[in-house]
């Protein structure tokens, strides 16, 4: 057994916390903590908002919690402070998650020994969720990010290609690694006693698990569904989260054929609602890999993606790809070989996206 001053400290800095209950990220740390190797000691940085119990530790990696929220506007300071602590505390290895806090990078790096590795996660500047100060905030972070990293990551090749174009100067002598999120850990689920929650399942049905947000195209899918009113669509998310998603619920709400579910975090009942759909849609248009669609892909679903380089890229062109309402009708109406669409994406899902193969990749940075 190595003793404890021989192993590597590795912060983890950006996400909410572990156990996982929330977004990609922090499925991420979950999982890469299942093969923590000998040789290193995790931190993980949790909001203490989020969690009423607040655990000491987690599959061995000591927890921090700080009294801030990890996303929005406070996720610049939850970051920074982050980064603080790993500091003071002499870490080796700063695993930062987004970007959100990289603007401090410039002054971190003056005071740090270690190596910072940066996942820059899904070029967030892009949402349209953000306005225009927003977006040059977030702009001038990821250019941080990768100006003072001494690795990148990114999750999709059309991240990586993107950071190679964009930081061509910068990442001339840098590490640019392409490493996706693992999607395995998803079971099929039979449980019959959901019926008397979700009535509605018992129907063939198509499946959507997003946050509800322009860049998802959740509008376009709602639109097509509108049209078909003999096929069912179920989608779950988080519609009081803005307006956006509250005049869509109130819009399309009534429809008998579309069935809008608030959040779910609990993975039994998730898993379940994805288990027994007989498509899934998948409409993320910014960002890189996305957990949802890998998830869904392990699960063999046949997979209707919006037609953008990442999601091209994540299932190897093998998926079906839309770019409006009309394709999805399309699609949705037409005699398609789901079983062979079903195979194609399980193989690629479990080839490409185990949780063992992402966490062997973060290890070797180490």
């Amino acid at each position: 057994m190595l003793e404890n001053k021989t192993k590597k400290k590795i912060y983890i800095i950006g996400t909410v916390g572990v156990p996982a209950c929330y977004g990609g990220f922090e499925s991420l740390v979950d999982n890469l903590l299942d093969y923590t190797p000998a040789d290193v000691e995790y931190t993980v940085f949790c909001s203490a908002r989020k969690y009423e119990k607040k655990l000491e530790t987690y599959k061995g990696a000591r927890l921090i919690y700080l009294d801030r929220d990890a996303n929005g506007k406070d996720s610049i300071l939850y970051d920074y402070e982050s980064m603080k602590i790993a500091v003071k505390e002499n870490a080796d290895i700063m695993l930062v998650l987004g970007v959100s806090g990289c603007i401090f990078l410039p002054k971190i790096r003056r005071v740090f020994k270690g190596k910072i590795i940066t996942n820059i996660d899904g070029l967030e500047w892009r949402r349209d969720k953000w306005r225009f100060y927003a977006k040059w905030l977030l702009k001038h972070s990821e250019k941080m990010a990768v100006k003072y990293s001494d690795v990148i990551i990114g999750d999709n090749k059309g991240i990586t290609n993107y950071v190679h174009t964009e930081y061509e100067k910068i990442v001339a002598n840098k590490k640019v690694e392409l490493i996706a999120y693992g999607g395995n850990q998803v079971l099929h689920i039979q449980d019959d006693s959901l019926y008397e929650k979700y009535p509605f399942c018992r129907k063939t049905y198509a499946c959507t698990v997003c946050r509800i947000e322009p860049e998802n195209n959740v509008h376009v899918i709602l639109e097509a569904f509108a049209q078909i009113p003999k096929k069912q669509l179920v989608i779950v998310g988080n519609w009081a989260k803005s307006e956006y998603g509250k005049s869509l619920k109130e819009k399309y709400g009534a429809y008998e054929n579309i069935h809008l579910i608030d959040p779910i975090y609990e993975p039994h009942t998730i898993n379940w609602i994805r288990s027994n759909a007989a498509l899934y849609l998948h409409g993320h248009s910014a960002g890189g890999t996305n957990p949802s669609l890998v998830e869904a892909m392990c699960l063999g679903l046949p997979i209707l993606a919006f037609d953008c380089v990442y999601n091209r890229a994540t299932t190897e062109d093998k998926a079906m790809f839309w770019k409006n309402a009309t394709d999805i009708i399309a699609m949705i109406t037409s005699e398609i070989d789901r079983k062979k669409l079903s195979e194609e994406m399980e193989k690629i899902g479990k080839k490409n996206y185990s949780w063992e193969s992402i966490a062997e990749k973060y290890n070797a940075l180490y």
